[in-house]
């Protein structure tokens, strides 16, 4: 009880000191916070959500049956926990079944490699494909290649990625695996191997998206794991002819329907402007999609359970949407932001929640400069969380981050992200990899951040440029 009244002492405190710049929060607003943090971090529904999507759905990949599974999941859940209004909207998504996938070295050194596909990969000849490796630190390092060190061969993509907790390193190795196949194509290589984009050192391979590029041929792309990348370099220092035997069977299988699925809390004096808070609900199928993004849907799901349950809902609405085929390229945000796309003038701020369950550190927001400072102060109650106010240069996450360009102002509510590359697109996606006091304190930021932003009367718009 003591701990409670200073922390109602301090934020009557701030106020007062900051009275004379805002008032954006009065003293309810702020008790209804502190509230709304507290219930949070004693309330078990975020794990119990995110066991129930991993255990009763599993992975859900765009476009397969488990997917309309999850969407079922979700309609059911958002509906029994009394949302004031769930639907959900269309999306289009291509359909890629993974199939199997081998690998091995034939020569001069014959062992068995541990692979993956990436995800959009067309297939190789039932036989394979045969020739030797030829490896490259970085994409970069490839397409400054001549086509003489290339073609005939199958290219192997050496970028390491580095660990850090904003999960940079990602940002830096991940081209290979988007536009590798491109790039490798281009020069004459049969094939593509990239070594896993994951800070692990499982015998595992990650996953993940790659592209193709119109009038530029096809070929098989796959990622090894990080093991199996450090054998073939101790080969690779033994032997410059090094043959590597690939087999793909996946397929491009068309496209399917899957959706949107969304759920509000009806706001009381500005029902028509919106606060969203959103995550994806599709996953790889490597693993049962727990913190990727299981964790997400969990979080923002709880979020607006605790805002529905209020005495007195918050000025603005609050929707939660949980998004479709996120992993196979942000498919259903941008349908969402081109179905919504006349009353995005009415969305106040959006945030989604999209790297895993590390506990959240620091929120940035993308506004005006001028409302950026209003909503620094705004949201000082969300420091008793550990969450320190960052700065302005936010982009929202995957499925949001097309807004800003369209005039939607963002918020990212930075997680801790030292070891999501360790899991992340892989079979070790799983439910124990989710820290259930740190999934709570994910729920309570979101909690008093949208709360918060439906209550607020700062003026975001026009956002400021990056």
């Amino acid at each position: 009880m003591k701990n409670n009244y200073l922390k109602v002492l301090f934020g009557l405190i701030f106020l007062a000191l900051v009275g004379c710049q805002t008032s954006d929060t009065d003293s309810s607003d702020l008790l209804v916070s502190q509230k709304l943090q507290q219930k949070a971090l004693s309330s078990d529904l975020a794990y119990e959500l995110v066991e129930s999507l991993t255990v009763e759905v599993g992975p859900r990949l765009a476009g397969s049956e488990q997917d309309l599974v999850a969407v079922k999941w979700a309609e059911s859940k958002l509906q029994s926990l009394g949302f004031d209004k769930v639907y959900k909207e269309a999306v289009q998504v291509p359909v890629w079944h993974r199939g199997q996938a081998k690998a091995s070295i034939t020569a001069p050194y014959p062992q068995p490699l541990v692979i993956t596909a990436l995800g959009g990969s067309i297939a190789t000849p039932i036989e394979g494909i045969e020739a030797n490796i030829v490896r490259f630190d970085s994409l970069n390092a490839l397409q400054q290649a001549s086509h003489n060190e290339v073609s005939g061969k199958i290219v192997f993509i050496d970028h390491i990625t580095e660990r850090h907790k904003t999960g940079k390193g990602y940002g830096k190795s991940v081209g290979g695996r988007a536009k590798g196949a491109i790039a490798a194509a281009e020069k004459g290589a049969l094939a593509i191997i990239i070594r896993s984009i994951g800070t692990d050192h499982d015998r595992m391979a990650h996953t993940g998206m790659m592209r193709y590029k119109d009038g530029v041929k096809k070929i098989p792309a796959a990622a090894m794991s990080n093991p199996d990348a450090d054998l073939v370099n101790a080969m690779l220092k033994r032997s410059n002819d090094i043959k590597i035997k690939l087999q793909l069977s996946s397929e491009n299988q068309g496209f399917a329907t899957s959706y949107n699925v969304i759920a509000e809390i009806t706001g009381s004096s500005k029902p028509d402007e919106i606060v969203l808070i959103g995550a994806h609900l599709d996953s790889w199928d490597e693993g049962t999609g727990a913190i990727d993004d299981g964790a997400g849907v969990a979080i923002v799901t709880a979020a607006g359970k605790l805002i529905q349950d209020l005495p007195v809902k918050p000025a603005r609405t609050v929707r939660v949407v949980l998004y479709a085929a996120e992993e196979v390229g942000l498919i259903g945000g941008k349908t969402y932001a081109k179905t919504h796309q006349a009353e995005l003038d009415k969305h106040y701020i959006a945030a989604e929640s999209d790297f895993g369950a590390g506990r959240i550190y620091q929120i940035d927001f993308r506004a005006s400069e001028q409302g950026y400072a209003g909503l620094s102060l705004l949201s000082q109650p969300m420091t008793e969380n550990n969450v320190a106010i960052g700065n302005n240069t936010a982009s929202g996450g995957p499925d949001v981050s097309m807004l800003p360009a369209m005039g939607v102002p963002v918020a990212s509510l930075r997680q801790d992200g030292s070891d999501y590359f360790d899991y992340h697109h892989t079979p070790n996606d799983t439910l124990d990899k989710i820290e259930p006091a740190a999934l709570k304190q994910n729920v309570a930021a979101y909690a008093q951040f949208a709360y918060l932003m439906a209550q607020s009367t700062v003026e975001l718009r026009p956002i400021a440029a990056k």
